[in-house]
């Protein structure tokens, strides 16, 4: 019924849009033109949006981000215009730099929830943020922003059974996070640091045997909220804080009366239970394999959550493609 709260698996309907989007970016990898990667992505990820049926409006989008407008920027609306309203979140890739360059863990995300569900902080640009998987999310308190990280560092360790030392860390590899990653080393923490891939990295730290402990560090609001989907489908925590990294963001923070200093946690960046997140391998990486070109055909693997049942899905499709002719 028009406007309702979802009554069936969307994301196993959304996921046809990463889909599309981790195919089209699949062609640029290793091609050093990230622009051109995502403006393709973006094309196909709103074409497939908008076969499906519902009353979609994008939350957080893709303004700014190539200096053009996107047609996922906030407050468009896709789907069919039937069916349920519904918030969505996407990143049609995550990780642009890494696809670029031809690396690893570069995916397609989409995350959906009912209508005036997901926390939307315009203009904030950046979150501090902590994710833990379901075996820590208990431990995970909102003093451990403030904390040093060698205690929350002892606090997962505590809880899931492990030496500090065993502990991995995801930390986006940036000047910003300099003094954290000295911080975790001489915790005797191991790092994993990568150029980008905000979601994917929150994923690992929050997906069962995934051998990612901890995200800790500053990255993308929309990666961010995104990511809460995920991560209330898995049963992890996610904790955020509002963080400016320039005074022109931190002027407009104030401007708009957003709390720099409240602490949110995943459950209140996306509520309720009718949560689902998709996401597709575009290169190979920790939890998903990228997409593989084999001439007419391609193949992708990927992952659909629901948060209300908990279930997870790993999908494995090969697709009919016929692709345009390269003028390059």
């Amino acid at each position: 019924m028009s406007g309702t709260a979802p009554t069936r698996n969307l994301g196993l309907d959304v996921v046809r849009a990463t889909e599309a989007a981790a195919l089209a970016a699949s062609r640029w990898m290793g091609r050093g033109k990230p622009d051109e990667a995502d403006c393709d992505a973006a094309d196909a990820m709103v074409a497939a949006l908008n076969t499906l049926e519902m009353q979609g409006r994008i939350v957080i989008g893709e303004e700014g981000k190539l200096g053009r407008h996107s047609p996922l920027d906030s407050g468009v609306h896709v789907g069919t215009g039937n069916g349920p309203a519904i918030d969505v979140v996407v990143d049609p890739i995550d990780g642009r730099r890494r696809l670029a360059l031809g690396y690893s863990d570069a995916i397609s995300v989409v995350g959906l929830a009912p209508r005036d569900s997901m926390w939307a902080p315009a203009p904030a640009v950046y979150l501090e943020k902590i994710v833990v998987g379901r075996e820590a999310a208990a431990a995970l308190v909102p003093e451990c922003l403030d904390a040093p990280a060698a205690w929350t560092l002892a606090l997962v360790a505590r809880v899931k059974h492990k030496p500090v030392r065993d502990l991995v860390v995801f930390v986006l590899d940036r000047p910003r996070h300099h003094h954290l990653v000295e911080e975790l080393r001489t915790a005797g923490a191991r790092v994993m640091l990568r150029s980008d891939g905000d979601i994917a990295g929150a994923l690992m730290a929050a997906y069962p045997g995934s051998g990612v402990d901890l995200l800790m560090g500053v990255g993308g609001v929309a990666e961010g909220v995104v990511a809460a989907c995920a991560i209330r489908a898995l049963h992890g925590k996610l904790l955020a804080r509002v963080a400016p990294q320039s005074e022109q963001e931190r002027s407009a923070v104030r401007a708009a009366g957003l709390d720099m200093q409240r602490i949110l946690s995943s459950d209140e960046m996306v509520q309720g239970d009718q949560i689902f997140f998709a996401a597709t391998g575009i290169t190979d990486g920790l939890l998903l394999s990228g997409v593989r070109l084999r001439g007419h055909e391609a193949e992708t693997n990927s992952l659909v959550l629901r948060a209300e049942t908990g279930t997870r899905r790993v999908m494995h499709a090969t697709h009919r493609v016929e692709w345009a002719h390269d003028e390059e």
